[in-house]
């Protein structure tokens, strides 16, 4: 079994295609191709989650939380991991190299916990990146098992999971059952298979109410079309024309380039439930950091309770979109 990165194409229509043989079971990327840079305003994911509005104390106080990426590595060297503890490592070779040869990693870890403002959700939160790739954009479930495994033995609060595929394994069952009996939030992509017969997604369908699953919303607060839909999925998160960091080493095309952001470094535009998901997990990290008497299914309460649905799910929205002031808010009242 296998699990693709969460990514779709310009027409929303999923990438995340996976293979449906029996046998080994796939992950691939929840990633959608950005729309032209002209049609994105940079920044727009930060004022639509109220990100902005979060005190600079909260923000601090978010580095007791270790964030997990378990995803295709990152590239550390760029400006938005500076003055960020990250500790890295690759499950596929049992070494600390966590190399990024397709970029996807770094931009969702640079999301999640970047240290650049209007881009980075988790404030001073703590990165682990967790290499799951052995090449290309697949993931075995049994690295992506080790993965998340090696997350949680090695203090992960939060794992993050931007990738999905329509079968599951026992083993990938047993590493989300692992992470959930040791109070580790597991945050994950709902996918990009809306508008193609919109099947089942796991690791996503595994965690459900136990964790939090994750749609994209677009600019206007809506769904966006390609993002998948089920029981399982709790909230949205900004997921079209993101900004995130660029790895040296990522493909050209795979992200538009966002330029003239004032930012050092190279950022681009990814659209996709792969990242809407790190939102989410630096959006935890921060009410973690908040209150760090809640447990994970408290922090997930919060951030559903708070979100743009008023405390009501829909088929639709889930939960709705995710306000990271008023979740840091309830958090501080006692959650």
């Amino acid at each position: 079994m296998t699990r693709a990165l969460c990514t779709a194409t310009v027409a929303a229509v999923a990438l995340f295609a996976v293979c449906a043989q029996r046998g080994p079971v796939e992950r691939t990327a929840s990633i959608a191709a950005a729309l032209p840079p002209a049609a994105a305003v940079p920044g727009w994911s930060w004022s639509a989650t109220h990100e902005d509005l979060v005190p600079a104390w909260v923000r601090a106080a978010a580095f007791r939380v270790t964030i997990a990426i378990v995803d295709t590595g990152a590239d550390t060297s760029v400006p938005a991991f500076s003055g960020k503890a990250v500790q890295t490592w690759d499950v596929t070779t049992d070494t600390p190299a966590a190399r990024d040869t397709l970029g996807h990693g770094t931009f969702v870890a640079s999301i999640a916990g970047g240290s650049t403002t209007t881009v980075g959700f988790g404030g001073d939160a703590r990165l682990q990146i967790v290499r799951a790739n052995s090449g290309g954009t697949d993931f075995s479930d049994v690295d992506e098992a080790k993965a998340i495994t090696w997350a949680v033995d090695h203090g992960a609060n939060i794992v993050n999971l931007s990738i999905g595929g329509p079968e599951t394994s026992q083993v990938e069952h047993d590493a989300i059952e692992y992470a959930l009996s040791k109070g580790v939030l597991l945050v994950a992509a709902a996918g990009n298979l809306a508008q193609d017969g919109n099947p089942t997604t796991y690791p996503a369908a595994l965690i459900g109410r136990s964790g939090l699953v994750v749609g994209a919303a677009d600019a206007s607060g809506r769904r966006a079309r390609f993002s998948s839909t089920g029981p399982y999925v709790d909230v949205l998160a900004p997921g079209v024309n993101v900004v995130g960091a660029l790895a040296v080493t990522a493909p050209p095309g795979l992200f538009a380039r966002a330029p003239g952001l004032g930012l050092p470094g190279a950022y681009g535009y990814g659209t996709g439930t792969s990242f809407a998901a790190p939102v989410v997990a630096g959006a935890a990290a921060l009410v973690m950091g908040a209150n760090p008497m809640l447990d994970a299914g408290g922090v997930a309460r919060v951030l559903e309770q708070t979100a743009s649905g008023n405390g009501r799910w829909t088929s639709d929205l889930a939960y709705g979109t995710i306000d990271v002031a008023a979740a840091v808010r309830l958090a501080l009242s006692g959650g």
